[in-house]
């Protein structure tokens, strides 16, 4: 509400904070529970895109959450993942501050479709991939919970719906396509949340924590922020992948924080000319430009760039090792670093693939646990 355009009213917001390896690192799953539901829509590989039958279904288990922090107070949106009572949004709707300084909302309100509006407690709150996790009593409440889809479903082009409450104005609907995957966006630390859809559909200060919906009616991403030149919603709008979502959700159910591996390097993306050159010996994977010292990649014995040289505007440092696989997930990009360590926990050893001088190299990593605030990022 606060810190990022899609929930307040501020200016425009930057997208590309932290480093590279920087994703959930939990391999588990949030369960949504829903209950017999009827399907949405006809296939979509048809054509099939209906907004009104998808509003009608995911409408009810959309809601706009009301934060008092002191005398101030700010809205967002969320959605229900069960009967229990639990609700998704985005961290920077219920806290304040940011990374290790954040401070929960002193009063949480979750008012429903049906125009119940009743007290809710912050479970947790994720900075890294700005989730938080509220719960309601069920107690007399009817829910509606919202269906999970999954990364792997969202394909650019394909139509989505985002369900919230911008400007105040509950269980609005606006419609879109997912413009792009992969992207990397701001979150609440110096760390960037990595594989962010971007979509076309309005995204407005208050659409922040609720769902971004696909032609099946399930959910694949949470609405986080919008970069706009006049703060208007004519931006373009991001979400949090949903894979994302349920790792920091079931680590906020079972502890009320979300720990993060971490590598501790910066790393570039690899392309023809830059490959050249530099006369690297390899086409793909995230060359290593820096190392933070005492990191579990400085104690592995990878190696990190030195000097600094200019290249088609850019400056790199030649010499680095460049990552080409971590455990047994091929890295093509420095985009692909972050999803790798994802698959892991902190404190777990892994095999890291580097390239060095014409040869390849296999080293042990212990993965560390990610620091709180760190200007680089892995």
């Amino acid at each position: 509400m606060r810190r990022l355009l899609a929930a307040a009213g501020v200016a425009l917001v930057c997208a590309g904070c932290g480093g590279d390896g920087d994703d959930p690192a939990p391999r588990a799953t949030a369960s949504s529970a829903p209950t017999t539901r009827d399907e949405v829509v006809a296939d979509q590989a048809e054509g099939g895109f209906d907004a009104r039958k998808i509003y009608e279904q995911e409408a009810p288990g959309v809601v706009t959450i009301v934060s008092r922090f002191g005398s101030e107070a700010g809205e967002g949106s969320g959605f229900v993942l069960n009967e229990e009572g639990e609700i998704a949004t985005n961290a920077h709707v219920v806290t304040t501050g940011e990374s290790g300084a954040l401070r929960r909302a002193d009063e949480v309100y979750v008012e429903f479709a049906d125009g119940n509006r009743v007290e809710a407690r912050v479970l947790g709150a994720d900075p890294n991939a700005d989730i938080a996790l509220v719960k309601v009593d069920p107690k007399d409440l009817k829910l509606n919970p919202l269906p999970l889809g999954t990364d792997d479903s969202v394909d650019v082009g394909e139509p989505v719906a985002a369900i919230g409450s911008p400007f105040g104005q509950a269980q609005s609907l606006s419609v879109g396509i997912v413009s792009a995957k992969d992207r990397a966006v701001a979150s609440l630390t110096e760390f960037a949340i990595s594989g962010a859809i971007q979509t076309d559909a309005a995204i407005n200060p208050g659409n922040s924590g609720g769902p971004l919906v696909d032609a099946e009616g399930k959910v694949i991403g949470v609405n986080q922020q919008i970069q706009s030149r006049s703060g208007g919603g004519e931006g373009v709008g991001f979400a949090v992948p949903i894979d994302t979502v349920k790792r920091s959700v079931d680590q906020l159910r079972e502890s009320g924080t979300a720990k993060y591996a971490y590598l501790g390097v910066t790393s570039v993306p690899l392309y023809p000319q830059l490959v050249e050159h530099f006369e690297l010996d390899v086409e793909k994977g995230a060359w290593v430009q820096t190392l933070n010292p005492g990191s579990p990649a400085a104690q592995a014995g990878v190696k990190a760039g030195s000097g600094r040289e200019a290249f088609q505007g850019t400056a790199f440092a030649r010499g680095g090792d460049v990552i080409t696989k971590v455990g047994d997930q091929p890295v093509e990009s420095a985009d692909d670093l972050s999803g790798a360590l994802a698959r892991y926990k902190p404190g777990e050893t892994i095999k890291v693939e580097v390239h060095r001088g014409g040869q390849t190299q296999t080293v042990d990593v212990k993965l560390g646990e990610r620091p709180a605030d760190i200007a680089t990022g892995g």
